[in-house]
């Protein structure tokens, strides 16, 4: 083989797969657990806290994630807050993720029949009770597949933590690629390198969704 290969771009590269691996899955995690409570902050907190939960929304949907990344790791420094680069990047991939994920969960909360929360209420459960034990647990369900695809795109935009110094997968090989002129090569195989974790975590969301699915609850094929 190739010493460009086995001598060059494949260290640097699995270096660069571990990196990703250390931004990716505690953002995923951080990322659902947000989006589950600002999502229930949405639909049943007072006015004033789905007013301060529908700002905090808009925000991180509307500003792109570069932007974002840029503020956390080079504005912060300016009013006494620094941020290592990966702290920058698990912080601003959790951030953007939860509220992706709080529209989800939203919808599915709203998609529970009243009806359930009168029976509830009925039963002498308080309305923290109901929504922790009546309400999040089918929400949950049915926003899996929405936060799954969430989690999804994490993966993929994790490559822009190298825009901030926190050298994961893309910037491995943009470094190898800068030094060698072998482009084409350098992220090839840093694009299977991404399908390959993409079909893990899909084939993994998948798993996690049959183990929860219960027969006559929607439809689901194996």
């Amino acid at each position: 083989m190739d010493p460009f290969y086995t001598e060059q771009l494949l260290p640097a590269v699995n270096r660069g797969l571990l990196m990703s691996v250390v931004l990716i899955i505690p953002s995923a995690i951080m990322g659902q657990l947000l989006g589950i409570a600002v999502g229930c902050c949405r639909v049943f907190g007072n006015r004033l806290v789905q007013k301060l939960m529908d700002f905090y929304t808009s925000l991180f949907r509307g500003v792109p994630l570069m932007v974002q990344l840029f503020i956390l790791y080079y504005g912060l420094p300016k009013i006494g807050i620094y941020l290592e680069p990966a702290e920058a990047a698990i912080l601003g991939f959790t951030l953007c993720s939860g509220a992706y994920n709080s529209e989800y969960v939203r919808g599915a909360l709203l998609s529970i029949r009243e009806g359930q929360l009168k029976a509830a209420a009925a039963l002498g459960m308080s309305k923290f009770q109901t929504v922790l034990w009546i309400v999040v647990p089918q929400a949950f369900r049915r926003a899996l597949p929405g936060c799954g695809n969430e989690v999804i795109y994490l993966i993929k935009y994790s490559s822009l933590a190298y825009i901030i110094t926190c050298i994961e997968l893309t910037g491995e090989a943009r470094g190898i690629a800068a030094q060698t002129f072998r482009f084409t090569e350098a992220f090839m195989v840093v694009g299977a390198y991404y399908l390959f974790l993409v079909t893990i975590a899909g084939w993994l969301l998948k798993k996690f969704e049959q183990r929860l699915h219960i027969p006559g609850f929607g439809v689901l094929k194996g």
